[in-house]
């Protein structure tokens, strides 16, 4: 088995190594050093941290004014709360006013489990999608996260980056090279394209070699670059397929699934597409991760039963 990393983690990793670099960041914190698993960072530069307690508007006003300044100021925090609650912050502040903002939307989707809906953040793609100018990455490995962190923080702008609560194995060696807006195809098929974004691209290849075993065909299509998205590079990888089915750990509406119907509609493409995920008016079970995911049918198993029955039409 590969090793699994905590994507917070690597994030931790980028950011000492930025610094050690010499670029001037700084991360800001409400109160959530251990969802941020911050501590290492800590250790290496003790007086570059500002911690605002439980303050989500604080916490990006105080990073606003921090870019401002010159400094490439970074948030850690867990996503539903920064979504949430500072929603009129990093809409007004960081994106109308294109500042130099990188949020880590932390323990993303329903990685909070039992915690439930207070603590799902199963509406924040849906809710950057909305703003203008904000780009938006959901790293599905390890090593998608070193890279698109790396970029985020050389990109000048605003930057939004879901990260999953829960240890990822790895999906791309060392020669993997991630470029904004460009689509992850990780296995071609005939028969139907699983399109998935964050840890349920795990999911999707999962259920892809259970398909196999029976004689159905399935593509793997990783969408980690939300917005820059390629969308004829994604319509062509769709095409290559009979049938579309997304997977996420987030509502149907606003999400990938989203996504991949407005590339089929606007190109007048007739591929029928199921959408995988928190359905229409539903909120996450208060459950642990596989549990949630069977029971919104959004498993490896239930990828497969759908996959099934769109394939075989029962």
């Amino acid at each position: 088995m590969s090793k699994t990393e905590h994507l917070a983690s690597v994030m931790v990793e980028q950011l000492i190594k930025a610094v050690d670099s010499g670029l001037d960041v700084v991360p800001v914190c409400a109160d959530s050093t251990s969802t941020a698993k911050i501590g290492p960072f800590i250790a290496r530069f003790p007086q570059r941290l500002v911690n605002v307690g439980i303050a989500e508007q604080a916490m990006v006003g105080m990073a606003v004014g921090l870019s401002i300044g010159g400094k490439i100021a970074v948030t850690c925090n867990a996503a539903p709360f920064l979504i949430s609650r500072a929603n009129e912050q990093v809409k007004i502040d960081v994106c109308y006013n294109n500042c130099n903002v990188k949020l880590f939307g932390l323990n993303a989707g329903a990685s909070y489990g039992p915690l439930a809906s207070t603590h799902h953040s199963i509406d924040d793609i849906a809710i950057m999608r909305g703003f203008g100018n904000i780009q938006i990455f959901a790293p599905s490995s390890p090593e998608e996260c070193r890279q698109i962190v790396d970029y985020a923080l050389s990109y000048v702008g605003p930057v939004y980056i879901r990260l999953d609560g829960q240890p990822l194995p790895a999906l791309h060696d060392e020669t993997y090279r991630f470029k904004p807006g460009q689509i992850d195809a990780l296995r071609r098929g005939e028969d139907v394209a699983l399109v998935a974004m964050g840890s349920t691209v795990h999911e999707a290849v999962d259920a892809a070699r259970l398909l196999e075993e029976q004689g159905v065909s399935a593509a793997v299509i990783n969408v980690s670059s939300i917005r820059p998205c390629d969308t004829r590079q994604l319509l062509s990888l769709l095409t290559e397929s009979k049938h579309v089915i997304s997977i996420e750990e987030h509502n149907i509406n606003g999400g990938v699934g989203s996504l991949v119907a407005e590339v089929l509609a606007e190109a007048g493409c007739a591929i029928p597409l199921v959408r995988l995920g928190i359905g229409n008016g539903e909120y996450a079970i208060a459950a642990d991760r596989a549990a949630t995911r069977a029971h919104h049918g959004f498993d490896a198993q239930g990828v497969v039963n759908a996959a099934l029955r769109v394939c075989r039409g029962n």
